[in-house]
């Protein structure tokens, strides 16, 4: 009787730590042809950023949210955080959101809208459903010189494992961060981070250097969601101007 608890108790201990072990094997996500994790499908944040990406009460049309700034702090140098506090008076006429105009990275990512990627062996493409917004990532070549300015900047990226890493520069001072008027400059770096985590989900990060605006480098997470509806495709969102002042009215 002794024995058969010890064989039991022995049996159950090797299966919590064979549990543990399966649960701190990190995920591998599919391959494509060339070997390297597949990012492609059908992608959606699921959180509240676009309104404000810090912690937020509700309001009028706003809905409560948790931010997803790494310690919900955002260092900003004192002439930028009185602009800051500018924006957000003046966002229903200022964000680029508002004019129907491209909104930029990384709020490309958490807008409530899905985005689809495409992967080949020398460029990663996201397509938003928001406004036509097509993003080219490219795995080879250097970023072109300084003196150009785009809504998406200019990304170039790498593997790291499980890991896409971009890198991304050369960006205008026309887009914001969220609606509530946090904001960057054309200085902006940003670094992000794409790491499946399991079939559906996919983690991710981006770290903001902005030496104009900000005291330091900052770091964004949040998990984003594959739709796997079997009939998932991206819509049409058409977005102009004259509407949306219509809506306002």
């Amino acid at each position: 009787m002794i024995m058969t608890r010890r064989v039991i108790c022995t049996l159950a201990a090797a299966a919590i730590l064979q549990g543990i072990a399966f649960a701190q094997t990190p995920f591998q996500a599919p391959r494509t042809p060339d070997g390297h994790p597949d990012l492609q499908g059908i992608w959606k944040a699921m959180n509240t950023a676009v309104w404000n990406i810090q912690d937020h009460s509700a309001e009028p049309g706003i809905p409560a949210g948790q931010g997803i700034v790494d310690g919900n702090e955002l260092p900003y140098l004192p002439a930028a955080l009185k602009q800051r506090m500018a924006n957000l008076k003046n966002r229903a006429t200022q964000d680029n959101e508002a004019r129907c105009a491209m909104v930029g990275v990384p709020r490309i990512v958490y807008m409530p809208y899905p985005f689809q990627i495409f992967q080949s062996r020398d460029q990663i493409v996201m397509v938003s459903e928001y406004a036509h917004t097509i993003r080219n990532i490219r795995l080879t070549g250097q970023h072109p010189p300084e003196g150009i300015a785009w809504y998406n900047g200019d990304s170039r990226a790498k593997w790291e494992g499980e890991t896409l890493v971009v890198d991304v520069v050369h960006f205008t001072d026309q887009t914001w961060l969220d609606r509530s008027g946090n904001f960057h400059s054309p200085a902006m770096h940003v670094v992000e981070r794409y790491t499946r985590t399991g079939p559906d989900h996919m983690l991710y990060e981006a770290t903001i250097e902005d030496k104009e605006v900000f005291s330091r480098p900052w770091k964004m997470r949040m998990t984003l969601y594959r739709d796997v509806e079997p009939n998932a495709q991206l819509l049409e969102y058409e977005c102009a101007p004259f509407l949306e002042a219509a809506k306002n009215k």
